[in-house]
């Protein structure tokens, strides 16, 4: 998920007053996490000023009453999540931490399960937008364990703000744009054509579930089922330190002893947690929980 990454022109003749900036900053803030900065102001004003349009509103002010009264309320904060968050993604985004996934955490961790038990692998892909990051863990899991998948119980939770990039994630079709970091024998085993686009195969598709989450929230965190790995890149960065904090002492309850959590590449646990060990890898730090 990130945030603002794009602007968007539409209704420029609605302006927001900074008093009206406050309270839908504060809103979006207590609802989601999202810090909006003062600098984005225009941001804002910008990407709402389409919905107060389609609603036959007259003012930011009278969107921000909608958005606490009306009582379509609930529908209306699924397109405020929509409009405020960009997902600008692909497949196998960030190869580098891919390959440390794919050939030394995936193995060790499997390793692991098979030495203790039943073959239960669960992987959470939190902040998962149009589903590019889940359906490519899934990929690397067929990848890895070939022939061998059938045995395993394997779930793939992944979870996202916004129910409209879930829809999406939900379908599997993807543009070429989506593939453009993907290696076309990759392209070839896991996607069959589908009127110039590429739907994802079912083999893969099986391991996802799908669900919209607010990571603020650590009571909907909790819900989610204890992982061996969690994903969440290019997401904290969009939050202030309180709800870093809170987002990240999420992950370390969620995932089991000796659990590993990547985050985006541009990202650092520094100033945020020590409870995490580093561990650096050529083109990435991987960060692990100790058993």
């Amino acid at each position: 998920m990130s945030l603002f990454s794009k602007s968007i022109t539409l209704g420029k003749e609605f302006k927001i007053s900074d008093e009206e900036f406050s309270q839908l900053r504060d809103f979006i803030y207590d609802k989601s996490g999202i810090y909006i900065a003062d600098n984005r102001k225009y941001l804002l004003e910008n990407r709402l000023a389409n919905r107060i349009k389609l609603l036959n509103l007259k003012s930011f002010g009278e969107y921000y009453y909608y958005l606490q009264y009306d009582p379509r309320k609930q529908q209306e904060l699924n397109k405020l999540f929509e409009a405020v968050t960009t997902n600008e993604t692909s497949f196998y985004r960030n190869p580098p931490q891919l390959k440390i996934f794919q050939d030394k955490v995936l193995p060790e961790v499997l390793d692991a399960i098979k030495s203790k038990g039943p073959k239960t692998l669960r992987i959470w892909s939190a902040g998962c937008s149009t589903g590019e990051e889940p359906y490519t863990l899934g990929i690397i899991l067929h990848e890895v364990l070939k022939s061998e998948i059938g045995q395993w119980n394997i779930r793939i939770t992944a979870n996202d703000l916004s129910e409209a990039v879930l829809l999406s994630a939900r379908r599997g079709v993807y543009t070429e744009y989506s593939l453009r970091t993907t290696p076309r024998e990759i392209v070839s085993r896991y996607f069959t054509g589908e009127d110039g686009k590429y739907r994802i195969v079912p083999e893969v598709k099986q391991l996802i579930s799908f669900g919209q989450i607010n990571l603020s929230d650590k009571a909907q965190c909790k819900r989610v089922e204890r992982s061996h790995v969690v994903f969440c890149r290019n997401v904290i960065i969009y939050f202030d330190d309180e709800v870093k904090k809170r987002v990240i002492s999420s992950f370390y309850d969620n995932l089991l002893a000796g659990g590993y959590l990547f985050i985006g590449h541009s990202e650092s646990l520094h100033n945020i947690t020590r409870a995490f060990r580093p561990i650096h890898h050529p083109g990435a730090i991987i960060y692990r929980k100790e058993a």
